[in-house]
């Protein structure tokens, strides 16, 4: 198969990295990090002037139309720059939601404000004990005189602190899931702020009885839509994971040729060749896998799309722990100081496991498909 680059997907990728290079240092990020609100509004703008918060809008909605492979190459150079700008939740997995549900009017209201970064979406679906159960929702949203009235949990949203407007799953009384394009902060919606453990901003959510206008209702078929903007984000996330891999394996073999022992680098020892090179069979393994992840993601058929997404899912989780258990060993004490990006690659690692289910969880789930069959 030809994994080469177009050079139009080359210039996207590396207009990104430039960006991201010049903009986005590890000492600006540092700041970013400590800062209140955890992400900056400032660097989401200028990443929608460059087009990249575009890169999954079909042209006829005034985007990009890169497609999985445009958003594959974007992800991968915020992953090497460990963003924490909601790349992944806004101008992935929302807009692939509105993109697939929204009616002509609400796509021409959300997507150029998405576009330009005027404004974050973010995809308020996962409850708690859902896991990889898409359809297992809890919220409910009953009809009332004004529209809808809304009620439920959501747990873990990322970037939910970050968003302008929350798209929300709920049950209606025939049971049927349905999304409801909700104001962040609308009234008797509470919001639990956190960080995840790379950093990254996130909330627990509660709609007591929340007011819904009747029109901010996106319908279609919700389960498919759903299932397919959650499997675009695993195949984004999955190569956010390359690029903070990439970006830890260079950061190790780079620190191996100036700490020296015993009078001589330690990257000439042969024990931690080996090490190193074992660290780069799992980086090049899960990069294959990263790209069965894009080339699967666009599948029609759900549940062939489910497993390949799972299988690469399972083996970068697999990676992500092998490659920074080992960054972190071979540069020692200093690899769990935040001074160094090893630390926060390390982090970074450890969210993308647990994120859209854990490398167990897709193992289950493979296994339960081979028994099946």
């Amino acid at each position: 198969m030809d994994f080469s680059l177009s050079d139009e997907q080359q210039m996207l990728l590396d207009t990104t990295r430039r960006f991201i290079a010049s903009e986005y240092s590890f000492a600006h990020r540092a700041k970013v990090l400590e800062s209140a609100q955890g992400w900056s509004r400032d660097v989401w703008r200028r990443l929608g002037e460059l087009g990249v918060l575009a890169v999954d809008i079909p042209e006829e909605d005034g985007g990009v139309g890169a497609g999985a492979i445009g958003v594959m190459l974007v992800a991968q150079a915020i992953g090497e720059g460990l963003l924490l700008e909601p790349f992944l939740s806004s101008a992935v997995v929302a807009t692939r939601v509105i993109v697939q549900l929204g009616s002509a009017l609400q796509r021409e209201r959300w997507l150029p404000a998405l576009a330009s970064g005027e404004q974050v979406a973010v995809l308020a679906h996962d409850e708690e004990g859902g896991a990889l159960d898409v359809l297992k929702i809890a919220a409910r949203a009953i009809r009332n005189d004004r529209g809808w009235s809304l009620s439920g949990r959501k747990s873990g949203v990322y970037h939910a602190p970050a968003a302008d407007v929350l798209l929300v799953s709920a049950l209606i009384e025939d049971g049927t899931p349905t999304l409801f394009v909700v104001p962040a902060g609308a009234a008797r919606v509470r919001r639990a702020d956190f960080r995840t453990v790379d950093g990254q901003c996130a909330a627990d959510l509660v709609f007591d009885a929340v007011d819904v206008a009747a029109d901010s209702r996106l319908d279609g078929d919700v389960a498919a839509a759903l299932a397919t903007a959650i499997d675009r984000g695993t195949a984004a996330l999955c190569a956010e994971a390359i690029g903070t891999l990439d970006r830890v394996l260079k950061a190790t073999i780079e620190y191996s040729r100036s700490r020296v022992q015993f009078g001589v680098p330690i990257g000439s020892f042969q024990a931690l060749q080996h090490r190193m090179a074992d660290m780069l069979m799992h980086v090049e393994q899960a990069r294959s896998m990263s790209y069965l992840a894009t080339s699967r993601c666009t599948e029609p058929d759900a549940q062939v799309r489910r497993m390949a997404l799972s299988r690469a899912k399972a083996l970068i989780g697999q990676a992500a722990r092998f490659v920074g258990q080992q960054a972190v060993q071979l540069h020692g004490g200093m690899g769990m100081t935040d001074e160094l990006d090893v630390s926060h690659c390390f982090k970074r690692l450890l969210a993308f496991e647990l994120r859209f289910g854990t490398a167990d969880e897709h193992l289950d789930m493979c296994r339960q498909d081979l028994l099946a069959t």
